[in-house]
Order: C-alpha cells, then structure tokens, then sequence
C-alpha cells in the first residue's frame, strides 16, 4: 500500500479537495477530524484533558476558547496537551491504516506536513494550492479572523511557493469548484491506475 499525505496552507481550500478524494472512493485519513472527535461530545480525550487543564471542558467537549487560551503563549502547557492528542492521533491513524491495509492507495490529510518533515515517510506529496488573494479572501471571511491573526499563522507556515516546489502533485483550487474536481479525480485515477488499483 502506497501512502500519500495531502496538504496546503490556511484557506487553500484542502477540506474540500480531501472531501472531493472521499466522493471518488480514496480511503482518506484526516488528522484535525480525528482531534475533534477526540475532543467532542464524549471524546475519549476529554478525562484527561479535563484532569491537565481543569474547567476546559464541558458538555460539548472541549471549550476551544478557553484551552487555546491555557496553551497559546505557554510551550510548557502546549507540550503537555500534545502529550495527550499526539498518541491518540496516532493510534487512530495506525488503526486507519490497518483498516484499508488491502488498498493499493491511501491519503493522510496533514496540515503540516512540511513543517513537521512528514513528507519522508510518504510514497508522494499532494499540495492543495491558490492564488493568494482567494487564499486571504477565503480566510478573512471566517469568524472570528482578523489580517493580524492571519499574518501570524501565514508566518508560522511553510509559504505555498515552497511547498508547491516541493510536490509530487499539485490541485489548483482557484478556479471553478468543477475543474477543481475534474483535477481531482484525475489524479485518483492517475493514483489508482499507476498502483493497478
């Protein structure tokens, strides 16, 4: 089995390429999915998570507000919550893979890929991109998203040029949501056809 990671930057529209790869049938595994389930309503993150950082959690789950709060400025406490989340990410990516071991293809969506060096595990790298005004556009247009905060994240990111040098493959989603699909299902069956699916 062949495993590829899927990424791009904020706002590069990466969830709706990783749901295109899901509508075409490519067994997808996405790490941020997997944190809020773990986090949510009755998530199996929650005790412990409760236990390290008292009053951050709640009926809903995790209060995202209040644990960003207890963890942003403080590496000490950040090590400690990833502590928690890493293993338990990783074990669920591990089952995934168990799951989907007699596919000839999988992809793993990570966010960082790059800035964690992931890519040297992986048989490919697909990187999700767009120009970056649609990029800012798309990413001021969330709640709670102001130019300040988008800098600071931008910053933190490996820059698009970069991350685009350096992939297998490329999905352009500045254009229509139907070439972006069309792009998409290209490469699944490029995928799938070079592995003999």
């Amino acid at each position: 089995m062949k495993i590829y990671g899927l990424t791009g930057s904020i706002g590069m529209g990466k969830s709706a390429v990783a749901a295109m790869f899901r509508r075409e049938g490519v067994p997808l595994f996405d790490a941020d999915a997997e944190v809020h389930r773990l986090q949510g309503p009755g998530g199996a993150l929650i005790p412990a998570i409760e236990a390290r950082f008292p009053g951050t959690t709640g009926p809903k789950g995790v209060d995202r507000a209040k644990l960003g709060a207890a963890v942003f400025g403080h590496p000490h406490e950040l090590r400690a919550l990833e502590a928690i989340v890493h293993p338990a990410v990783q074990a669920a990516r591990r089952a995934f893979l168990r799951r989907h071991r007699s596919r000839r293809f999988v992809i793993l969506d990570i966010p960082l890929l790059f800035e964690t060096h992931g890519q040297k595990r992986l048989a490919g790298v697909i990187v999700v991109t767009a120009p970056a005004w649609k990029q800012r556009k798309r990413v001021l247009a969330r709640p709670g998203m102001t130019p300040a905060k988008f800098r600071r994240i931008v910053h933190l990111q490996t820059p698009d040029a970069e991350k685009r040098r350096r992939a297998d493959h490329i999905i352009h989603t500045g254009t229509t949501f139907t070439q972006t699909r069309a792009q998409v299902r290209r490469l699944a069956a490029c995928l799938g056809a070079k592995m003999g699916r």
